[in-house]
């Protein structure tokens, strides 16, 4: 083709087309598992590696990944990496040497240095050369398989995560022993729901699992053992966590004033153990609820199920996965029992045709023939008037077998032994037609005996709970004071030399009211502009059972009103009216009591200005007489009056009700 001839092609084609091709691959040949045997293609390699090189002793891990590398087209630390991955789950892969801590995020050593085989489990479950699709590796040197034919929810059992391009996938790993019931679950037409199950135990609760779908989640918390009123015993730490890193995690977290210790201790060993050694005044309860708000002993993971199913990426809920496994092991059992039957018969059908061939003498006639056709000719002629005993047609190919027969195998022929044989197979085939006419309690059967067989010393370890999420305002060290300046309108913790108001932490809101009636609530800073003089500055808790006590006047002259209320809920830096919106409101008094009761007790004088015809210029009020109310009500009259001040009446004294 010339020059001119090729077609135009844009570099914006050109960055569409390669960019889709390489997501792409990315997607099915990397990071997204087959729901099939629930591998992704460098675990298949590396499982069908150690297959290919089992002989039932340990094999290198680097002559493994070695191996790996004739059907994996990338280097050897992804292989390598993989299989560290792999041989942790302890499944699949019997491991010797250090490979690694998942307790403790310690690093497995060198592959030259760790050795690996496959497990017995893996051997039964995951490998039979007659039912794998197979295709030739990325150079089309070797064969490798498309799917390996594993009869078990291996997928959900393991686990996996994975990125791709545009893509995540994160299935999380569930129970072995709670799997196989699943599966006989659901092929007795039984409705099945399951849940995570992590290596490092733990308390999980999944409530909002949403079968392990994109938008779910479950939250895992470490298992805190208070062993004294000094010492909290972390047993168990949270799945994706690590005794290293949560040890660093809490001594931050201390550092920052959010939690108080006195020292962290990892005695880590076989079994997850943190001591976290507590100050004097600390009470356990508190710090273990402050250990969940702060550090990493509480986690929320995300799942998000996808797989490769029928060549296409499918977001697929776990519940759909393991119903996939479930029959996906009925097909491939029932390949195998046809496979089984088709080898039975033909065994059979060969024997029978040995027999007659033998004990009829046919084969003496061979003596006269000078060509293999003629062999053929005679010895199907002598074959004839037995065919209709036989279960399928006699082939050419048979013959030719027939032909070959070493002839001291033909002089020392036992009769009687080959009819044992012959009833051998028979029986043999009559079960296999058994368990292919009842293949749904066939395959129950199976996973019955998987479980007998492996199942010991795999029991649920993650209790499944349900807590509530710990409030960090309730849990948080009070480490810092509110202070204020009043006369330049700023407060924060960070105003050593102003005036102190009370203690508080860096995740309290505090709320200012100004002497205008204004109200704000606001996250506690370093610094911030409050306003000049405010009326009442403090920590604010949406939780308190605070009531407000306030008398203002509305406008310059307008008339005076009180009222009770409670704050109720707000938003964060949006600022509320507690009186009236006119210009020149004042707040004229105010008070905070912990709670109703409290305040009825309030009893204040309002002192009028001196005005003609007024004789009691000093007014009693009770706040008892006012019902409490929302922070938006507009109040009771208390004067129509100018009022030069509010002041809190004298205990035990005789108030003059009387009025002008």
């Amino acid at each position: 083709m010339s020059q001119e001839e090729l077609p135009e092609v844009t570099l914006r084609d050109m960055y569409s087309d390669y960019f889709l091709d390489y997501a792409s691959y990315v997607i099915l040949e990397r990071a997204v598992p087959y729901v099939e045997d629930g591998l992704k293609p460098v675990q298949r390699r590396i499982l069908h590696s150690l297959n290919e090189l089992d002989d039932g002793r340990y094999n290198k891990v680097a002559n493994v990944v070695g191996n790996t590398m004739k059907y994996h087209p990338h280097g050897d630390a992804s292989i390598g990496d993989a299989m560290v991955g792999l041989g942790q789950k302890e499944l699949l892969i019997d491991t010797q040497g250090n490979w690694g801590n998942v307790l403790t995020g310690d690093r497995a050593a060198a592959p030259r240095y760790i050795e690996a085989r496959l497990t017995p489990f893996a051997k039964d479950i995951t490998f039979n050369p007659k039912t794998t699709v197979w295709t030739a590796s990325y150079d089309g040197r070797n064969q490798e398989p498309v799917c390996l034919p594993v009869k078990f929810p291996l997928l959900l059992a393991q686990g996996v995560e994975g990125i791709a391009v545009g893509l995540a996938c994160k299935i999380l790993p569930h129970n072995f022993n709670e799997l196989i019931d699943g599966c006989i679950s659901i092929l007795r037409k039984e409705v099945v729901d399951i849940y995570p199950d992590f290596q490092t135990g733990c308390i999980m609760d999944a409530s909002d699992y949403r079968d392990g779908l994109r938008g779910g989640k479950v939250r895992v918390r470490a298992r805190i053992e208070i062993d004294s009123k000094k010492l909290l015993r972390i047993i168990e730490v949270p799945y994706g966590t690590t005794t290293g890193g949560l040890m660093d995690n809490i001594v931050n977290a201390n550092e920052k004033g959010k939690i108080k210790i006195s020292k962290v201790v990892d005695n880590t060993a076989a079994n997850a153990e943190i001591l976290v050694h507590l100050p004097v005044g600390v009470e356990p309860e508190v710090a273990r609820d402050a250990l969940y708000a702060f550090t990493d002993c509480e986690v929320s993971i995300s799942p998000n199920s996808c797989v490769i199913h029928e060549g296409k990426p499918k977001f697929m809920g776990v519940n759909d996965i393991l119903k996939h496994s479930a029959f996906h092991t009925k097909d491939l059992l029932q390949k195998e029992l046809e496979i089984r039957l088709a080898e039975l018969n033909d065994k059979w059908h060969f024997s029978s045709l040995e027999k007659i061939f033998i004990e009829n003498e046919i084969y003496l006639k061979m003596k006269q023939c000078s060509s293999m056709e003629e062999v053929i000719s005679v010895i199907d002629e002598g074959l004839t008037p037995f065919k209709k005993l036989l279960l399928r047609e006699v082939m050419e190919d048979d013959i030719v077998k027939l032909s070959k027969l070493p002839f001291l195998r033909m002089t020392k022929f036992d009769s009687t032994k080959a009819d044992e044989a012959l009833r051998a197979l028979e029986d043999s085939i009559a079960e296999v037609e058994k368990h292919l006419n009842s293949l749904t309690r066939y395959t129950i059967s199976y996973f019955k005996n998987l479980q007998k067989k492996y199942g010991t010393g795999r029991e649920r370890k993650t209790v499944i709970s349900s807590f509530e999420k710990v409030d960090r305002t309730q849990v948080v060290v009070a480490n810092e004071t509110l202070f204020i300046d009043r006369k330049n309108g700023f407060a924060g913790f960070g105003l050593k030399k102003e005036e102190p108001l009370e203690k508080c932490s860096e995740l309290d809101d505090f709320i200012v009211i100004g002497t205008d009636g204004k109200m704000k609530v606001m996250k506690i800073a370093e610094k911030l502009f409050v306003g000049k003089r405010p009326q009442h500055i403090a920590v604010f808790r949406k939780d308190e059972d605070k009531v407000y006590s306030v008398i203002y006047r509305e406008g310059r002259e307008g008339p005076v009103r009180a009222k009770r209320f409670k704050i109720g809920g707000v938003t964060r830096d949006k600022e509320y009216d507690l009186a009236t919106e006119s210009k020149g409101t004042r707040i004229l008094y105010f008070a905070v009591h912990e709670n109703e009761a409290e305040s009825n007790d309030n009893v204040v004088l309002v002192h009028l200005k001196a005005q003609l015809r007024l004789r009691n210029l000093a007014r009693p009020f009770k706040f008892e007489d006012i019902a409490v109310k929302g922070r938006g009500v507009r109040g009771n009259l208390v004067t129509k009056h100018g009022v030069d001040r509010v002041v809190r009446a004298p205990k035990n004294q005789e108030l003059d009700l009387g009025e002008s």
